[in-house]
C-alpha cells in the first residue's frame, strides 16, 4: 500500500470514528434532556393502582386469577382526560385494562411502572392519558428528528472530510511521488540528476538533500573513473623510461656500466613512492591507518621540519619564521604522521615562494564554535604565487595539480595534500587553505587538545 493510501485510510478511519462518536454522544445527551424536560408526574395515580393490584395479588394467594372481574373506582385514577391503563403479566400478557385508549397507545406512549411485592416484580403497569400521550409523541418526534439530522449531518460531514482527506493525502505525498522516479534514475546510474525544490518544508529539505547526494555521487563517480586514468598516467612515464633504457641496453650489445642503471633506479624509487603513497592514502580514507599516538609538542616538531628545509630556504633566500602563542602546545598525535603532514605543507610553501620571499608558521589556540572544546591552530603562510579561487575546492583531491603544465619532477605527483588531509582527519582535526593569487597561500591545520 502506498503512503498516500495509508495516509488516506488513517484519516478516513479517524473521521468516521469521530463522526460515530459525536452522533452517539449527541443522541445520548439529547435523550437525557428530553426525558427531563418532557416529563409529567403521574406518580399518585400509578401508586394508587399499584397498591390496589398488590393487595389483590396477596389476597388471592399470589395469583392474578379473577383480576378481570375487579371493579376499580375510577375517581382514584381517572382524573385526566382520556385516562387509561393496562396491567401486563411478566410474560407481557394482558391481565387487566381500563379506559378508552387502545392497547397499542397505552403500551407505546404510556408511562410504565413495575408492580413490586417485597422487592420482586410481579407485573407491569402502563398508564396513559391525553397529556402523557402528547408529551410522548413530542419526545419521540424530537428524538427521531434529532437522530435523522445527526445521521444526515454525520454522513455529509464524513463525505466532505473524506474528500478533504483524499485531497490532502494526494497533496502531501505529491513531492514523494516526484522523488521516486528521481531515486530510480539515480539507482540506474544517472548520477548528478537534480529535482526541483518547490517547498521550504521537510519535503524541500529532502529534495535538497537528494540533490546534494546526487552531486556527491557524481563527483565520487568522476573521481573513481579518473583514479584509474590518473594512476595509469603517473605510471606510464617511469615505466616508459625503464622500458626504453632496458631496450637500449639489450640492443647495444655492450656490457652495462653501473652508472647506466642509476636512471632505472630513480624511476623504480619513484614507482615505489607512488605505490606507498597510494597505500597510505587508501588506509587513511578507509579509517584503517595505524596511528601511534603520544603527547607531542608541536613547536618542537615544527622546528625539526624547519631544520630539514632550511638548506633549500637558504638557496632561494627565503626567510622562515616560527611564532608560538600557546603555552600548552602539546597534543595527542602520531608524531611521524604529523611530521609528514607539516613537511609536505612547508615544502610546498618553499617550492612556490619566489626568491626573497618569506614563510611564517604560527601556532595559536582557538575555541570551537560551540565553545565546548579548544583546538591547536597551526597556520603556514607564504608569500608565493597563490592559488586561483576556483581551484581551492579541488586542492586536496588525488592527483590534482594547480599547474598542469609543470613537470612531475618539479611539481610532485599530486598526492601530498590528499594524504595530508586524510592524516589530519584521522587525528580528529581539520585542514583548509586560503589563498589570493599573487599574494600567497595559507594552510591552516586544527588539532584537538588532549582530553
Amino acid at each position: 500500500m502506498t503512503v498516500g493510501r495509508k495516509l488516506f485510510v488513517a484519516m478516513a478511519s479517524f473521521i468516521i470514528a469521530m463522526g460515530l462518536l459525536f452522533s452517539f454522544l449527541t443522541q445520548f445527551v439529547v435523550r437525557g434532556i428530553l426525558e427531563n424536560m418532557l416529563d409529567v408526574d403521574r406518580s399518585k395515580e400509578m401508586k394508587g393502582l399499584s397498591t390496589l393490584f398488590v393487595d389483590y395479588y396477596q389476597k388471592h394467594g399470589d395469583s392474578w386469577d379473577g383480576i378481570r372481574q375487579v371493579n376499580i373506582n375510577k375517581t382514584d385514577w381517572n382524573s385526566h382526560e382520556k385516562a387509561s391503563f393496562v396491567l401486563l403479566s411478566l410474560k407481557h400478557k394482558q391481565l387487566y385494562k381500563d379506559g378508552n385508549a387502545s392497547y397499542g397507545f397505552i403500551t407505546k406512549l404510556g408511562i410504565r411502572q413495575n408492580v413490586q411485592l417485597d422487592g420482586k416484580t410481579i407485573a407491569y403497569l402502563y398508564y396513559y392519558d391525553q397529556e402523557v400521550g402528547n408529551i410522548a409523541k413530542l419526545r419521540l418526534g424530537v428524538s427521531s428528528s434529532v437522530t435523522f439530522l445527526l445521521i444526515a449531518g454525520a454522513i455529509i460531514f464524513v463525505l466532505l472530510s473524506l474528500l478533504v482527506a483524499y485531497w490532502l493525502s494526494k497533496r502531501l505525498t505529491a513531492p514523494l511521488r516526484k522523488l521516486v522516479p528521481a531515486i530510480d534514475r539515480l539507482g540506474k546510474g544517472e548520477f548528478g540528476y537534480q529535482i526541483p525544490v518547490v517547498t521550504n518544508d521537510e519535503y524541500g529539505k529532502i529534495a535538497e538533500a537528494f540533490n546534494e547526494m546526487s552531486k556527491q555521487l557524481q563527483r565520487a563517480e568522476e573521481v573513481r573513473k579518473n583514479l584509474v586514468a590518473d594512476v595509469a598516467h603517473e605510471l606510464r612515464t617511469p615505466l616508459t623510461i625503464i622500458r626504453g633504457k632496458l631496450d637500449f641496453i639489450q640492443q647495444s650489445g655492450y656490457s652495462i656500466k653501473p652508472e647506466s642503471l642509476l636512471p632505472l633506479q630513480d624511476e623504480l624509487i619513484r614507482l615505489t613512492r607512488l605505490v606507498d603513497d597510494l597505500h597510505q592514502l587508501t588506509l587513511a580514507e578507509a579509517k584503517k591507518l595505524p596511528l601511534e599516538r603520544k603527547p607531542t609538542n608541536i613547536p618542537v616538531l615544527l622546528q625539526r621540519v624547519i631544520d630539514r628545509v632550511t638548506p633549500d630556504c637558504e638557496k632561494k633566500g627565503i626567510h622562515i619564521t616560527l611564532n608560538c602563542f600557546s603555552d600548552t602546545a602539546t597534543v595527542l598525535v602520531d608524531p611521524n604522521r604529523m611530521t609528514q603532514v607539516f613537511l609536505n605543507l612547508v615544502v610546498n610553501a618553499v617550492r612556490y615562494t619566489p626568491s626573497g620571499g618569506s614563510i611564517t608558521i604560527t601556532i595559536d589556540e582557538e575555541t570551537t564554535e560551540n565553545e565546548k572544546s579548544r583546538v591547536l591552530c597551526v597556520a603556514i603562510s607564504d608569500t608565493g604565487i597563490g592559488i586561483e579561487p576556483e581551484q581551492l575546492p579541488f586542492l586536496f583531491n588525488r592527483f590534482y595539480r594547480t599547474d598542469e603544465a609543470r613537470t612531475r619532477n618539479n611539481g610532485g605527483m599530486g598526492l601530498g595534500l590528499a594524504i595530508a588531509k586524510e592524516f589530519v582527519l584521522a587525528h580528529g582535526g581539520t585542514i583548509e587553505a586560503e589563498s589570493q593569487p599573487g599574494k600567497g597561500t595559507t594552510f591552516i591545520v586544527r588539532l584537538p587538545f588532549m582530553d
